[in-house]
């Protein structure tokens, strides 16, 4: 299975949602346009926006309307909204491959344009005819979820006091919770029952979640095709699923140790190979990659109260790309 291949059999719904989020952030200033046109063109997977699509023709008799298409729209500008005022907080000169905008234009342009994107996306969800207000209620949630858990990780990754319980609301606040609004909107543009709604926020928060993970172990694994070198989140003093794993198997003061040189890593960079070949031997990955297995699992079972469909099927094979893809 490739996301391509789930474009195309997701056919007209998927033109017209591309084109809406193109027509969406047009602009009459050359610059925008051509800096538009530059992030459209290393769009990444855009995988919220297919979600966002199948869950709506899963809940709606494989049909999904123009309310979904502005929720499946909206998801994406949202995405990228975000993205682009996290490369400021996290300095980060490259993405998807290619400079980021803040390495060409400056922090300040990035914000700015990460506040245009943001207000199209908002744009679009007003702009739903039967759903707005609930709509803007369920996006308006998910804004308030990822700007509170940059905070929490910006303060974990001064304090170095990182737990599991924290970890994990990290990832819900600043990946899972956008699928999560993604897949509710979509299910609720259909008029899906409430039992539908609650299956598919299930099964959004667990592919988010599992998401995350994935991600995360790629810091200490690098992938195929992933254009990310090992140890970025070391360098930002962020602990993550198996620096945790590998922690929790070892004696107090060695994991007292291994704290102190994540604090201390902007003055000693050589300790992040340390760090690295800590969490290898001590198993973190594997116990990252058990719990990636788990939530992948919990996402499978959410769907099983939605009838069979070839986009139930692809919502399936989502959720086993997610942990087995390798970028």
């Amino acid at each position: 299975m490739t996301l391509d291949e789930i474009k195309e059999f997701l056919g007209n719904d998927w033109k017209e949602t591309d084109g809406l989020i193109r027509s969406s952030l047009r602009s009459d200033i050359d610059l925008l346009n051509t800096t538009n046109e530059a992030i459209l063109e290393h769009s990444g997977k855009q995988l919220r926006p297919i979600v966002s699509l199948l869950v709506a023709r899963a809940c709606g008799n494989g049909k999904a309307n123009e309310d979904s298409v502005r929720c499946a729209a909206a998801s994406e500008l949202l995405h990228n909204a975000t993205l682009l005022h996290d490369d400021v907080a996290d300095s980060s000169s490259e993405r998807r491959g290619a400079p980021t905008v803040r390495a060409i234009l400056g922090g300040p342009a990035s914000v700015l344009l990460g506040d245009y994107w943001l207000v199209k996306a908002m744009e679009n969800i007003l702009a739903s005819s039967a759903h707005g207000n609930e709509v803007i209620r369920i996006f308006s949630k998910t804004l308030s979820s990822l700007a509170e858990g940059e905070m929490l990780q910006l303060q974990k990754a001064s304090s170095g006091d990182t737990v599991e319980e924290d970890y994990f609301r990290i990832i819900y606040s600043k990946t899972a919770s956008l699928f999560e609004s993604t897949c509710v909107s979509a299910a609720i543009s259909v008029n899906a029952p409430d039992e539908w709604v609650e299956a598919v926020r299930n099964y959004a928060v667990s592919l988010g979640i599992a998401f995350q993970i994935k991600d995360d172990i790629f810091d200490y694994t690098g992938g195929k095709k992933i254009g990310k070198p090992v140890g970025i989140d070391l360098e930002e003093q962020k602990i993550t699923l198996p620096l945790l794993g590998a922690l929790e198997s070892a004696s107090d003061e060695r994991a007292s140790q291994i704290r102190n040189m994540l604090l201390d890593i902007q003055e000693h960079p050589e300790y992040k190979e340390n760090i690295v070949a800590f969490v290898k031997d001590g198993k973190g990955i594997e116990y990252a990659v058990s719990r990636l297995d788990e939530y992948v699992a919990k996402a499978v079972g959410s769907l099983a109260v939605l009838p069979d469909s070839r986009e139930k099927e692809y919502l399936v094979k989502i959720a086993g790309f997610t942990a087995y893809r390798d970028k």
